[in-house]
């Protein structure tokens, strides 16, 4: 199984367009140590030519001239067999209406996730413009779905929340918020991507332990990042992401995690992950920990 980091950063990019914050100001100066990120989105294939994309961000289009193996073979194709979501996020699915140019397209989400999208969205009919334009394969939680190329995916409930835009309007589910866990049927290996997590109960970790490769949710590395940076009041938890670093952040609490590769992905500008030169980069690299940047390849 193929996999390549088609996006890195959380939603906003790196850097972000409005942000000042240290890291960007550095990444703006051109530091070696700040590499650009955009949005995050994972491609997968098993076989090289049917290619599987996990999250469609904003910038998916940057993405696909960025990576020869998603460009087309014809005057009109696409070697993109399907996109996967897991969760409504915008930075997770507006790239779905940046693909609406006629080219019929499969979407894997949750019933939860695929209502969000489709209902009180006028933007939505841009995607049903003729028969068959855009087809959704419903993830249903915990049970294995083969999705072409040799390749099946299940789909895992994660402490989470609803998107914004939604909040106040639907009623909460554990289908709003999923892991994927990849396996190459052939090979028998399996990729988790994990982008989005809140909290790490148990059965998560316990079904993080079958992984070869695990992409997982480095979005902050302390709690109160964006308030020490006086750049908001919301805390990590607040926005349902566990912090990397603490006694109870993803870094200690996965640090027996069998997976030959660890990779924190879905950075936030903020985080000092950001900062190849800082401490706390260095301490995940020394965990056995990756740091994604936007082109890494992993062969599982």
């Amino acid at each position: 199984m193929r996999l390549r980091v088609l996006g890195s950063a959380a939603g906003g990019g790196f850097p972000q367009w409005n942000c000042g914050c240290p890291n960007c100001r550095a990444a703006r100066a051109g530091s070696p140590h700040h590499k650009p990120r955009s949005q995050d989105s994972l491609a997968v294939s098993s076989d090289g030519q049917s290619w599987l994309i996990c999250n469609a961000s904003p910038d998916i289009r940057q993405h696909i001239e960025s990576f020869p193996a998603l460009h087309p073979r014809g005057p009109r194709h696409s070697p993109i067999a399907g996109l996967l979501l897991t969760n409504g996020d915008l930075d997770h699915c507006l790239g779905l209406f940046s693909l609406r140019e006629s080219q019929p397209l499969e979407v894997y989400a949750t019933a939860s996730v695929r209502r969000g999208l489709v209902e009180r969205n006028a933007i939505a009919r841009t995607l049903a413009r003729f028969p068959g334009q855009l087809t959704w394969r419903t993830l249903e939680l915990s049970r294995a779905l083969e999705i072409g190329g040799g390749l099946e995916v299940v789909a895992r409930p994660a402490p989470g929340k609803l998107p914004i835009h939604l909040e106040g309007l639907c009623a909460p589910s554990p289908e709003d918020n999923v892991g994927l866990w990849l396996r190459d049927r052939a090979r028998g290996r399996v990729a988790v991507y994990l982008p989005g997590v809140a909290a790490l109960e148990p059965p998560l970790v316990d079904a993080l332990g079958e992984a070869d490769c695990v992409f997982f949710d480095g979005t902050f590395f302390t709690g109160d990042e964006l308030v020490r940076l006086g750049l908001g009041d919301r805390s990590a938890q607040d926005m349902a992401h566990l912090p990397v670093g603490g006694p109870s952040g993803s870094l200690e609490r996965l640090r027996d995690l069998p997976a030959r590769r660890r990779i924190f992905t879905h950075i936030n500008n903020t985080n000092p992950l950001c900062d190849q030169s800082s401490p706390e980069h260095r301490a995940a690299v020394a965990a056995g920990w990756e740091v994604a940047f936007d082109g890494l390849e992993v062969e599982v």
